[in-house]
């Protein structure tokens, strides 16, 4: 009888581990998993041996083409290469869902909230919302550049104070960069030196490089954070989102005790007076600390990054540097600050700004996205719920786009009349309806602070100190190590 019972039990194992490792019909070609784990060992030694998630994805695409089917843990994970493929997945209804799961959840109380990661009807009337609202205080208009415009004269000021001694420039566009947003969602601004805010930024770009957008091993086998806290970065990261929650909810508390229903004066104020006046339970405190939490650290990491890099390539190409200052002093003048209405007649530094995000990479793999029902794509089948990750690393460094792809050739922007022209494959920001919420300040905030920046300065390494370095740390994002910079006043 025992035996029987434990040739049952064998059996059903058996069956189950078969159908673990078992692929979907028709799934998209790629590595074969072990039951439970799927592909997260194989993952694992690639990123070792690449050194960044996304060239780990790159050499599975050499491999198997450019619709790659894994399966992580519990999840099958579908990643796409190429502008064609991620055209697909940023334009198609079917792909249009976030990613659900222990780590997506986590960051938001255990729900699905906020801006980013949640979906469907919810996600549609709180993303017009925010908009609608951030509108109202100046988002996208004349007010949100002259806040811009304030901020970077603050910080050029800050520099220029500074500028007897190295600086570090990994960080240096971190608070100023926020403010803008900040004045918008919060009401106020930060000194350039707030202790607490730095400390704070510290922690956001530490939580972009915890985690990789497929979820990593926690999404995957949530378990672990009991079996082993520490080193599966449950530990860590839950100490980051803590002190994230701490500093929001402060905010909103303080919001609470002053705000008035009837003028609101910023967006956390706006939410509050919905709270307050709608029967909408859309709008809980929770929602209102997971959508500033987005907004946040979509608002300041990617653009402070991006600043970053583009200072690390003016060092690397001090004769690219060379040009954007004679464009400027042609066409600005000495006599005033660059101004957004120069834009226009600073192609060359468009230019430059625009082969500093190709070639940067900030974003590798965007934002997930998740199949909300069964798919078809280029003749393979993606199942329902499959997480989707779209590898912009691939369609801006296509040798078949771009000629010499890994070198830095602003030139490559420039049309035959002298002026910059876009590029169907040049998509830092995504497209699509999810595309990145804050475009607008994001290109205000980028073009200024970096024009301003040589503008007043000439920048030199510092010989024998902590030099620029073009690869970053790896991430969700890609962000620069610690460097400095000697600025000389021009």
């Amino acid at each position: 009888m025992i035996f029987s019972l434990l040739c049952i039990i064998i059996s059903l194992m058996a069956i189950i581990l078969y159908l673990d490792v078992k692929k979907p019909k028709n799934y998209p070609p790629g590595p074969a998993w072990l039951p439970i784990v799927g592909c997260l060992f194989q993952f694992k030694k690639l990123k070792k041996k690449n050194g960044y998630q996304h060239l780990a994805w790159q050499e599975l695409h050499k491999k198997y083409g450019d619709v790659v089917g894994t399966k992580l843990g519990r999840k099958y994970v579908v990643v796409v290469f190429g502008e064609e493929a991620v055209a697909q997945i940023l334009t198609r209804e079917e792909f249009e869902g976030r990613p659900d799961g222990f780590i997506f959840r986590m960051r938001t109380f255990g729900r699905r909230l906020g801006l980013v990661f949640s979906e469907g009807d919810f996600w549609k009337k709180q993303r017009k919302f925010s908009i609608q609202r951030l509108k109202k205080f100046g988002y996208g208009g004349k007010q949100m550049i002259e806040k811009v415009e304030e901020e970077t004269a603050y910080l050029m000021e800050a520099f220029l104070k500074k500028s007897t001694e190295p600086l570090f420039m990994h960080d240096a566009f971190d608070i100023s960069v926020i403010n803008v947003l900040w004045t918008m969602i919060a009401g106020e601004r930060f000194d350039l030196e707030d202790v607490k805010l730095k400390q704070l930024m510290g922690i956001i770009h530490d939580a972009f490089r915890m985690l990789d957008m497929s979820g990593g091993v926690l999404n995957q086998i949530p378990l672990l954070r009991y079996l082993a806290p520490k080193s599966s970065g449950y530990r860590e990261i839950m100490e980051v989102m803590q002190g994230l929650w701490n500093f929001l909810e402060d905010t909103v508390k303080d919001h609470k005790c002053n705000f008035s229903a009837d003028n609101p004066k910023d967006l956390i104020e706006a939410f509050l007076q919905e709270m307050t006046t709608q029967n909408d339970d859309s709008f809980s405190d929770e929602q209102l600390i997971a959508s500033c939490l987005d907004l946040l650290m979509a608002g300041s990491e990617t653009t402070s990054n991006t600043l970053s890099f583009a200072v690390v390539y003016m060092l690397k190409y001090p004769e690219v540097m060379k040009k954007v200052q004679l464009e400027q002093d042609k066409v600005v003048g000495r006599n005033r600050s660059p101004t957004l209405q120069d834009s226009v007649k600073l192609p060359y530094t468009n230019a430059v700004l625009k082969e500093v995000q190709r070639i940067a990479n900030i974003p590798p793999v965007g934002i997930a996205h998740r199949a909300v029902r069964d798919a078809e794509l280029f003749g393979y089948t993606i199942p329902e719920d499959t997480i989707v990750l779209t590898s912009l690393y691939s369609v801006h460094m296509d040798p078949k786009t771009w000629q010499e792809p890994h070198s830095f050739r602003p030139e490559r922007f420039l049309g035959d009349e002298g002026k910059t022209i876009g590029e169907k494959s040049f998509l830092p920001f995504g497209y699509g309806k999810r595309q990145c919420l804050g475009i607008s300040l994001a290109k205000a905030n980028y073009f200024l602070f970096f024009t301003s920046l040589l503008h007043r300065f000439h920048l030199e390494k510092v010989p024998g100190d902590l030099q620029p370095d073009v690869n970053g740390f790896d991430g969700i994002t890609l962000s620069p190590k610690p460097f400095k910079v000697r600025l000389i006043p021009r």
